[in-house]
């Protein structure tokens, strides 16, 4: 086994390692600072480590229509969210950049909303089938929006490597086209739906639906669900910093790794101001707000077509 082969094994255990540790923490933190926002004291930071241990260690009940689904839905779930890990920089270079382009890249991040719409079908419960139905109306509006904002990167750097194209070379090469300043803005603004938090958690909407497509999920199943919803929140903010604010990435370790991370914790602290500060919207808003999005986002695609 050669180095390269080495350091990609290695790089992708730890970026796997790392987002399945600091996911808990970074819901802990959410909570608590929401709860703060709201005048409240709110669960202690590590209790998110406590919810998802106890939900382990309950029995495993299968009430769905099909449970083989819903085994298969909850694996693949986790297992997308952290195969994404094994391609994104955190803080070094991507780990697995030979193995897949960005191509493969948005084909994963859609196969985790995918995974929603099988867990919600395989459950089959009214509440379940009304979660799906919203999921996929904000999905069919909501997905192309990374998905350009990576191709008008692919666009400006001439390339679908990885390493060239989630290095923030859309704007710290290319000199801040004008497309790139409109994605920033475009993603900013629908980064919240992105992590399904509020107000865009129409599909889950606890006061409404009671979750919505994990309805009929507990135990352990539903601790892995809840495990790969958190570390989407993760894996998109590591995405943000990677692709738009890639700025001292060039320092050498620790500082450049410390310096990621603190700004994937800034976003998650934007992300947890919103949520504490918004109301849920209904679909029909989410959906005319996400499709006005998608359409400055085609004109950004369009200009940097033209290498603007």
């Amino acid at each position: 086994m050669d180095r390269s082969m080495i350091w990609m094994t290695v790089a992708g255990v730890l970026n796997v390692g790392l987002v399945l540790l600091v996911a808990p923490f970074f819901q802990g933190v959410l909570r608590k600072v929401t709860a703060r926002i709201q005048s409240r004291q709110g669960p202690p930071i590590p209790q998110p480590y406590f919810d998802l241990l106890k939900l382990l260690g309950k029995e495993d009940i299968e009430s769905g229509e099909s449970p083989v689904m819903q085994r298969f839905a909850v694996y693949l779930s986790l297992a997308t969210v952290l195969t994404v890990a094994c391609l994104l920089p955190m803080g070094y270079g991507a780990p697995m950049n030979g193995a897949g382009d960005v191509i493969l890249l948005i084909y994963l991040l859609t196969l985790c909303g995918i995974c929603t719409l099988l867990a919600g079908l395989a459950a089959g419960s009214t509440y379940s089938l009304v979660g799906i139905s919203r999921e996929m109306m904000s999905m069919i509006t909501l997905e192309p929006l990374f998905a350009i904002a990576i191709i008008v990167g692919a666009l400006h750097t001439h390339s679908f490597r990885l390493d060239t194209v989630l290095n923030g070379s859309v704007y710290a090469v290319a000199g801040f086209p004008f497309s790139g300043l409109i994605m920033l803005v475009v993603i900013l603004l629908s980064f919240q739906a992105f992590v399904q938090r509020v107000p865009f958690d129409i599909s889950e909407a606890e006061t409404e639906l009671m979750e919505g497509p994990l309805m009929e999920y507990s135990g352990p199943k539903l601790a892995l669900f809840k495990y790969a919803h958190m570390a989407k929140l993760v894996i998109y903010s590591t995405l943000f910093v990677a692709l738009f604010v890639p700025w001292g990435s060039e320092f050498v370790f620790p500082l450049g790794w410390l310096l990621f991370w603190a700004k994937v914790f800034v976003l998650v602290l934007l992300v947890t101001l919103v949520a504490a500060t918004h109301a849920r919207y209904r679909i029909d808003q989410a959906i005319r707000y996400f499709a006005s999005l998608v359409a400055v986002a085609l004109v950004a695609l369009v200009l940097a077509s033209y290498g603007h």
